[in-house]
């Protein structure tokens, strides 16, 4: 694993009148890293995967991709710049196909691909997801799970070099979850970084070398996930003092 950060997160900042969603942030994933970011709901970190991906402005605060200022930059730079993400509340494009969403991503990532080249391209992503042979199957007929896989191959099909994961595991079968562990692995062995929000200890033990843990807007803990899970603020603020 390169030393080298990737992203660069400091002091990051979001006020919702008079919230503060995110108070002054700082986080970092080097390259070939998964860094997990947990903290109980409402704790801010989707509100984290929004400024990074551009999708909210921060109040203050710089985010950093290979050293260059990001923040504030409209979601479709940002992503040409190698930053991509699945959402919580899965979108999908729902009057087409899964091959037609997948080739969305790859006619508007940061290498655009066209015609025969990007169909095949689009079949190779969605077979690496578990959906191969369905790309001509329209959106509406795909259960959830097989909308996550969706989303996830249309994200990878902007070629990124930091995936954003916003609880892509969250509702998976045990078969299911093992799969999605094992695919998220092998996306950090072919060369991305990636910053997953997640609740699902499993994974985070199975896959994470380092955690980021928020509460309430802040940071409270940072480093291995064994020692992280163990630190008595974290047990609080998943638990509550009487818990803890």
């Amino acid at each position: 694993m390169n030393t080298a950060a990737l992203l660069d997160v400091a002091g990051l900042t979001r006020r919702f009148g008079g919230l503060v969603a995110v108070d002054g942030v700082d986080l970092s994933v080097r390259s070939g890293e998964i860094v997990g970011l947990l903290g109980p709901n409402g704790s801010g970190k989707t509100t984290v995967l929004n400024l990074v991906s551009g999708a909210l402005a921060p109040d203050a605060g710089r985010v950093l991709l290979k050293g260059r200022e990001i923040a504030g930059l409209p979601p479709y730079r940002i992503a040409r710049l190698g930053v991509a993400r699945t959402f919580q509340l899965v979108r999908v494009l729902g009057s087409m196909t899964c091959r037609e969403n997948v080739l969305a991503g790859l006619a508007f990532g940061h290498s655009r691909q066209w015609g025969a080249a990007a169909d095949q391209a689009a079949d190779d992503l969605l077979a690496q997801v578990g959906l191969g042979g369905r790309g001509a199957t329209m959106t509406g007929e795909l259960t959830y799970i097989d909308q996550k896989r969706l989303e996830l191959a249309r994200a990878l099909a902007l070629r990124p070099e930091l995936l954003l994961l916003d609880e892509w595991l969250a509702g998976l079968n045990p078969t299911e979850l093992q799969q999605g562990i094992e695919l998220v692995r092998s996306l950090r062995a072919q060369g991305l970084s990636i910053l997953m929000v997640e609740h699902v200890m499993d994974a985070i033990r199975s896959l994470c070398d380092r955690c980021v843990v928020m509460n309430a807007g802040r940071k409270i803990a940072d480093g291995l996930p064994a020692a992280v899970l163990a630190e008595p603020e974290v047990v609080r603020a998943y638990l509550g003092e009487a818990d803890a």
